[in-house]
């Protein structure tokens, strides 16, 4: 079994790295692509050094699986290059997720519709795939009706050029490489490029990506996104209605027993999910529940998970693992 990491030397494609190697994936060769001014140059993983190829070299290859975290243009470019050798292209990027044809995959929500003609699998967005990890279980027992969201996300979700301008920042030394505006101690609510309805990308995302992968076309979303100095993990506060009354110790029990899921509720005790508690694990971690006073059927859900591993990396080679699993390579 080939394995391809595309963009291996970037921020989430080393990440997809410590978590195959946690994972111990089944592989018999792994091929790390990374662009051209990298190529030739050596990642060390796993005991072995591995010489970084270029994209067509790779494809030449044809492996089985490929992971992309490239961007968009890469993926819209080579994707269904890899796709007509007969790979599996899991997709890290917003090239493929909201096309029709494209499956957008949470692995505890939604694997069991994926079958061995989606060569092209998308993987949604970070702040996406927490939110709904949180909200799916809780959808099956009360019938979702009507969300309301507003992030806290990291500069590691800017990639590695966010963290550059926050730890610039700190030593006193101007960089706008990411923001148009300082990031240290500030908020920015700017989640990608602006639209004409007022919205960002970023919140477009939670709507429209939320409603796919639950398949609820209808569903009420609307979000706020906020870049905050944070160096890891997205935190979000999530206002959920229901067409269900909800019951809070009934949630409680829901979320815990949900794969994927750690509930830290103790709010009296001090215990809430916060991102230094999130970064580098795998878990969607959910706290601060409780019954929304102006609405019967609605909570509010404080959620929090590491964006670049279950909100990428980990979600991207789960995919891969069931694909293996499956028997579909």
């Amino acid at each position: 079994m080939k394995l391809a990491i595309i963009g291996a030397t970037g921020m989430v494609g080393r990440k997809m790295l410590e978590v195959l190697h946690e994972r111990t994936l089944p592989y018999d060769e792994l091929i790390l692509v990374a662009s051209e001014k990298n190529v030739g140059n050596t990642i060390d993983f796993e005991k072995q050094e591995f010489i970084i190829e270029s994209i067509d070299s790779a494809i030449d290859k044809k492996p089985d699986i490929a992971i992309f975290s490239a961007g968009k243009a890469i993926s819209l470019q080579y994707a269904p290059k890899f796709a007509e050798k007969g790979c599996f292209v899991i997709d890290n990027s917003s090239a493929w997720r909201m096309e029709n044809n494209i499956k957008l995959i949470v692995p505890e929500i939604n694997a069991e519709i994926i079958n061995s003609n989606d060569k092209i699998i998308a993987n949604p967005n970070c702040s996406t795939i927490q939110m709904v990890m949180a909200l799916w279980p809780l959808h099956k027992h009360y019938e979702l009706k009507r969300v309301v969201v507003s992030t806290y996300q990291s500069v590691t979700g800017s990639g590695n050029k966010g963290l550059r301008q926050l730890l610039s920042e700190r030593e006193g030394i101007k960089n706008n490489d990411a923001y148009p505006h300082q990031i240290d101690l500030n908020c920015l609510p700017h989640g990608g490029d602006f639209k004409q309805n007022g919205y960002t990308e970023e919140e477009l995302k939670l709507l429209y990506e939320t409603r796919k992968i639950m398949d609820i076309c209808e569903l009420g979303v609307t979000a706020t996104v906020v870049r905050v100095p944070v160096k890891g993990g997205h935190s979000m506060a999530v206002n959920a209605e229901f067409v269900n009354e909800p019951d809070v110790s009934e949630v409680r029990n829901i979320l815990s027993e949900f794969p994927g899921i750690t509930v830290k509720d103790m709010p009296h005790s001090n215990i809430y999910p916060m991102p230094l508690w999130a970064e580098n694990k795998d878990a969607v971690f959910v706290g601060r529940i409780r019954k929304d006073e102006s609405c019967r059927n609605a909570i509010n859900l404080w959620i929090v998970a590491d964006n670049l591993r279950k909100g990428a990396a980990t979600n991207a080679v789960q995919i891969a693992n069931y694909l293996i699993r499956s028997k579909f390579v």
